[in-house]
C-alpha cells in the first residue's frame, strides 16, 4: 500500500499540471496584422526620405521587418522582405536586388535563429542579431565592391552595429499596443 502512494504521489508530481512557466511575466499577445502592416508601410515611407544616403545610418525598414519576422514568422517573412527589398532598390536607383538581398539574407537569419532568440530578453536579443545584420549587409557590399571594381569602405559596418543597438528600442515600441494591462496598472480586473 505503501508502494502505490509512493507511485501515485510521483506521478501527481509528473503531470502536466506541476509544471511552472520560467517567466512569470505575461504572455505577449499576438500584434493584429493591421498593426504589423501598418508598421512596416510608416517605416517604409520613412525610409524614402534623404536621410538614408548617409551611409552610418541605420536601415530602419530592415530592422522592423527583422523583428517581426522574430515575432510574427507567420504573417511577416522572406517574401515580404525580398519585396520590400526590391521597392527599396527601386527608389534608390542603384542595382537591383541589392537591398532585396539584404532583407532576405536578414529575414532568413531571423527566422533560422528564431527558436534562439525568443529565450532571451531584448538586450541580449542584439548581440545574437549583430551577426546577422554584418552578413547580411556584407553580402550585398561585396557584390556592389565586385561589380564596381573597388571597395567602398567599412562605413556600412557602423549600420549594422547601430540597427543591433536600436532593437531593444524597436523591442519596446513595437510590443507597446500588445503588452497586456495588470491588474495594479488600472486596468479592469
Amino acid at each position: 500500500m505503501a508502494r502505490r502512494v509512493k507511485v501515485e504521489v510521483a506521478s501527481k508530481k509528473a503531470g502536466l499540471s506541476s509544471l511552472e512557466p520560467i517567466d512569470t511575466t505575461p504572455f505577449r499577445r499576438a500584434a493584429s496584422p493591421g498593426f504589423i502592416w501598418l508598421t512596416v508601410s510608416l517605416v517604409w515611407l520613412f525610409s524614402l526620405l534623404p536621410w538614408r544616403v548617409w551611409l552610418p545610418a541605420p536601415d530602419l525598414l530592415l530592422l522592423v521587418i527583422a523583428y517581426w519576422c522574430l515575432n510574427e514568422p507567420r504573417r511577416i517573412g522572406m517574401g515580404t522582405a525580398f519585396f520590400f527589398g526590391l521597392l527599396m532598390d527601386v527608389h534608390d536607383g542603384g542595382l537591383l536586388g541589392v537591398h532585396a538581398l539584404t532583407y532576405t539574407l536578414a529575414a532568413y537569419g531571423t527566422l533560422a535563429l528564431s527558436r534562439r532568440l525568443q529565450r532571451f530578453n531584448s538586450v541580449v536579443q542584439c548581440l545574437h542579431i549583430l551577426p546577422i545584420f554584418v552578413i547580411a549587409k556584407s553580402a550585398s557590399r561585396l557584390i556592389e565592391a565586385w561589380l564596381a571594381g573597388e571597395w567602398l569602405g567599412w562605413g556600412w559596418l557602423w549600420s549594422a552595429f547601430l540597427m543591433a543597438l536600436l532593437w531593444p528600442l524597436v523591442d519596446v515600441l513595437l510590443q507597446m499596443p500588445q503588452r497586456r494591462l495588470e491588474e495594479g496598472d488600472g486596468g479592469p480586473v
